[in-house]
Parts: structure tokens; C-alpha cells; sequence
């Protein structure tokens, strides 16, 4: 069975990376160039650079150190599991985005008063663990559960909770989400779901849509400037923006 193309091609750019470590003979402790130098010499996204390093950090071929840089690491420590990876974090939040845009959109024709409640009620939940600094996402699982669920249509929910499941049996999520050390988007990412609640609420169908589009859209941005920490600067123009779910 062949693999997907993104899924190739992250594996592809780390593989490279790997070889580049050898034939440019770098030592242990060296440091090594940062995502965006990678990404433009290249040609590609920083984003797939991103899950590359990721990918190479896991393996332990680089050391990656908030707000200083990645450095080479002892290569004969390093044992790589690459083919093994299913996938990326960003081919993940791509497959939610496409899914779950259009669910979304579907669940505002077909949302029960019943669903509504029960999503304000794990929307004040969100708010409580966020208000009490809990680190816990349950609430936040629920609510994309139940936007699914509001649709009637029990595939659409096996669909959705594959890819929550897929995303915390992930090691490359895990390893990018660690990175981050700025919590306040929690906050951001609350107001979206508020939007999308408000939009379900009016049978938006559109509004739905591209309210839950956004909110991805935000989470993929979110983690791309937060977890950089091979360039402070984020630079948003390296990558094109997300085409519309309209």
C-alpha cells in the first residue's frame, strides 16, 4: 500500500536532513540551520521543515532549544524510526480542517436544541479550566464531539473522534504542543468556539462553516508562531494562507 503524499514528503525532507548532517560533517553540539534558512533553501514551507525537525528531534538527531537554536546531537544515539511515523501535526490539523468545516456546516441544519445546550454547557467548562489554569482538553474534545454529534449521523462522529484519537497517539504533536509556553491562546481559541456556538445556534450554515474553518486556521497559526524555536521571528509571509472552506 503507498503512502500519502505529505506524509512521503515530510519523511523525505528529514531523510535529507539526516544525510546533510553526515556529508556536511557536523558534530555533536553544532548548531544547525535554522527552519527558515532550511525552508528557503529548499523551496519549501516552513511548516513541512517544521514537522521535519520535529520528526529529527524525536529520532534524537537534533536537540531543539527554546529561544536558542537546534544543535546536533550524537548520531550514534540516534535511532530512526521515520517510515514508522503515520503522519504529520499539520497534515492532521488539514484532514480537521477539511472534515470538520463541512460538519459544521451541516450540523447548523440539523442542530437540536438539546445539542445546543449541551454545547454551551462544555463551552463553561472550557472556561472554567481555562480560569483555573487546568491543563485539561477534555471540554475542548467534547465540543467538537457534540458539533458532530448535532449532525445525527453517527459516522461523521467515528470520523471526528478518529482524528482527536490520532492526534494524542501522535508523538510529533505531542512534541510541537510541549514547545509552546504562551497559554493565552487557550483564551483565543475559546472566543472561536464561542463564534461557531453562536453560529450553530442561528442555523447559520455558512456562518458555521467558515467559523469553524477559522478557528483551524487559527490553531495551525497559533502553533507555527509558537513553537518556533529555531527563528524568533516568525514570518508570516513563508506561508500561503489556508484556501477558504466557501
Amino acid at each position: 500500500m503507498s503512502e500519502g503524499p505529505t506524509k512521503r514528503r515530510y519523511q523525505e525532507v528529514a531523510q535529507a536532513l539526516i544525510e546533510r548532517i553526515g556529508r556536511e560533517a557536523f558534530q555533536p553540539g553544532d548548531k544547525f540551520p535554522t527552519e527558515r534558512q532550511i525552508s528557503v533553501e529548499m523551496g519549501i514551507s516552513r511548516s513541512l521543515v517544521r514537522e521535519a525537525f520535529i520528526m529529527l528531534e524525536i529520532e534524537g538527531y537534533l536537540d531543539v532549544r527554546k529561544g536558542s537554536g537546534s544543535y546536533v546531537t550524537d548520531a550514534s544515539q540516534a535511532h530512526s524510526r521515520i517510515s514508522r511515523v503515520d503522519f504529520g501535526p499539520f497534515e492532521l490539523l488539514q484532514a480537521r480542517q477539511l472534515l470538520e468545516s463541512s460538519i459544521a456546516g451541516f450540523a447548523a441544519t440539523t442542530v437540536t436544541k438539546a445539542d445546543i445546550v449541551n454545547l454551551r454547557e462544555t463551552l463553561e467548562l472550557e472556561r472554567q479550566a481555562i480560569e483555573n489554569k487546568v491543563e485539561d482538553y477534555n471540554a475542548d474534545r467534547q465540543f467538537h464531539r457534540l458539533i458532530a454529534e448535532a449532525t445525527q449521523n453517527s459516522v461523521l462522529v467515528d470520523q471526528v473522534e478518529s482524528l482527536w484519537s490520532k492526534r494524542e497517539a501522535n508523538p510529533m504533536w505531542d512534541r510541537l504542543h510541549g514547545r509552546i509556553f504562551d497559554f493565552s491562546y487557550r483564551g483565543k481559541w475559546l472566543n472561536d468556539h464561542a463564534v461557531i456556538l453562536e453560529a450553530l445556534r442561528h442555523r447559520d450554515v455558512e456562518g458555521a462553516r467558515q467559523s469553524m474553518w477559522q478557528h483551524l486556521e487559527n490553531v495551525r497559526l497559533t502553533l507555527l508562531e509558537l513553537s518556533d524555536v529555531g527563528d524568533p521571528e516568525f514570518d508570516g509571509y513563508l506561508y500561503s494562507p489556508a484556501v477558504s472552506a466557501g
